[in-house]
């Protein structure tokens, strides 16, 4: 399983001179990643997290999720609690060879994906819908959860409101 880590990203304009930073960096990225993963690029199923957005529009709750080579029939979506599960796996269909390959960055394997749903969320009521390797997932919000607007009353006379 491949290891992520917080990684310092360096200003535009990095101080050439700050050696024991920089080799602090090295150092740490060498030792966050096995050497049998660094050296022969494999790459295990821990590897591919599909992209997600979460959003509340008008009285919805949605979650999109970037999806693109993944069949739908091979998604499962199960909600536990306030919590939304989406798990499946993008496979490899051809094989490259080794000899007539030149490059191969797109990543494959299983994924899960939990999203947190925010309270009032109608859990029995969640939808999904796949449109061009965007799966799109929607719960209506309860009339609880919805927010409403409150009306200011004035003072009338002219009273001052202490402060």
């Amino acid at each position: 399983m491949a290891i992520r880590s917080l990684i310092r990203r360096d200003s535009y304009n990095p101080d050439i001179f700050n050696f024991r930073r920089n080799l602090d960096d090295v150092f740490s990225r060498l030792l966050t990643v096995p050497s049998w993963d660094r050296w022969s690029g494999s790459q295990t199923n821990a590897d591919w997290i599909p992209a997600v957005e979460s959003y509340i529009d008008q009285n919805k709750f949605h979650v999109r999720v970037a999806l693109p080579g993944v069949k739908p029939e091979e998604v499962s979506i199960q909600v536990h609690g306030n919590e939304l599960s989406i798990a499946g796996e993008r496979k490899q269909e051809l094989a490259p060879s080794e000899d007539r390959s030149f490059q191969q960055e797109i990543l494959y394997g299983a994924f899960e994906r939990i999203v947190p749903m925010p309270e009032g969320v109608q859990s029995d009521k969640v939808e999904a819908n796949y449109h061009n390797g965007v799966l799109e997932v929607s719960a209506p919000l309860s009339e609880k959860a919805i927010p409403r607007k409150i009306l200011i009353k004035s003072a009338e006379g002219g009273k001052k409101l202490a402060a």
